[in-house]
């Protein structure tokens, strides 16, 4: 909401989100699972511009993407059933949480170019600020927070 006041504009401060956006969505594993959480995440990201004025440039819209993607696809891969892609954001990080039902924690492996595969956490390690994996009780999250300043 905004107050006039002698010509003045002035922000009165109810028109700035309190609390970060927050989402989730929960995935079967079934095929066409990794795509849909993409399409989730973009909506989100979209929603975030609309609801707390971020501005998200390509690149940070393309590495939001990219992690959810690997996130996504490592719970996939590498649990035996559903996962959960959560995510929270402001104007000016987004945080991409996964969890999945293996107690594995996944490994981050030493860079090299020959090695196919098992690149994944290694991208998410290169265009996340911070990375935070952490068992839980019913298996593993893995949590990645991402600045949009880049942009």
């Amino acid at each position: 909401m905004i107050d006039h006041l002698d010509g003045a504009v002035i922000p009165t401060g109810f028109d700035v989100p309190v609390e970060p956006l927050r989402r989730s969505a929960h995935f079967t594993g079934e095929p066409g699972c990794i795509a849909e959480a993409r399409a989730f995440a973009s909506l989100f990201l979209q929603q975030l511009r609309t609801e707390w004025c971020a501005t998200i440039g390509a690149r940070a819209d393309g590495a939001a993407l990219l992690v959810v993607s690997e996130l996504v696809t490592n719970a996939d891969r590498h649990s035996n059933g559903p996962y959960i892609l959560e995510l929270e954001g402001t104007d000016e990080t987004i945080t991409v949480a996964v969890y999945d039902s293996s107690g594995t924690l996944p490994r981050i492996y030493p860079r090299d170019p020959e090695r196919i595969g098992c690149h994944g956490l290694e991208i998410v390690q290169a265009l996340a600020r911070d990375i935070l994996v952490e068992r839980v009780p019913v298996g593993k999250c893995v949590r990645a927070v991402l600045s949009f300043d880049a942009g």
